[in-house]
């Protein structure tokens, strides 16, 4: 059993290594097939017009910038991965940092997807599951790939974690005095 330290660690570490494999897979899917990566300074932008009231924009871009934008979207990425992670363990078991389970990675993955279609993108004005963006069925695409190489992240890290961090032996009581 690990400490709350420990887990709460290793849930960090799964969060933060499966939203890299995420971003490792938007660089690879740029330079091979041409796909853009995410604009996280939109993200950034759309939180952070929300202390005003403004909760939903006909067009994130056509918003006004906000100082710091890039970096609150890549930090709040990060920090989503890290909640999908813990929601990951959570739905697993502590099991999941010892033996990773694949499917149930890939299912949370796969699963993280209702936030971009549902909530992210008809608050930024690409409609319901980008509806209203030029080509829908190429940015629900994207979506799911980029889901799907999230829930490979979360296996991945879970299982570098499992293998680099084993559990520590337990310790031998002192019985000389």
């Amino acid at each position: 059993m690990m400490t709350p330290a420990q887990l709460i660690f290793r849930v960090i570490l799964v969060g933060v290594g499966a939203a890299a494999i995420m971003d490792v897979w938007a660089v690879i899917a740029e330079a091979l097939f041409a796909i853009p990566q995410s604009n996280f300074a939109m993200v950034g932008r759309w939180l952070g017009h929300m202390p005003q009231g403004s909760f939903s924009h006909d067009s994130i871009r056509a918003a006004a910038p906000i100082t710091g934008e890039a970096t609150l979207g890549w930090a709040v990425h990060y920090l989503v991965g890290v909640i999908f992670a813990a929601f990951y363990v959570g739905v697993g078991g502590q099991r999941q940092l010892r033996q990773p389970n694949v499917v149930i990675a890939l299912m949370i993955g796969v699963g993280t997807i209702v936030f971009p279609f549902f909530l992210m993108q008809p608050a930024m004005g690409a409609g319901v599951m980008a509806s209203n963006r030029p080509d829908p069925a190429f940015a629900q695409l994207k979506s799911l790939m980029s889901h799907l190489s999230f829930g490979v992240g979360l296996y991945v890290a879970a299982w570098l974690q499992a293998t680099l961090l084993p559990p520590g032996r337990p310790q031998l009581k002192d019985v000389t005095g």
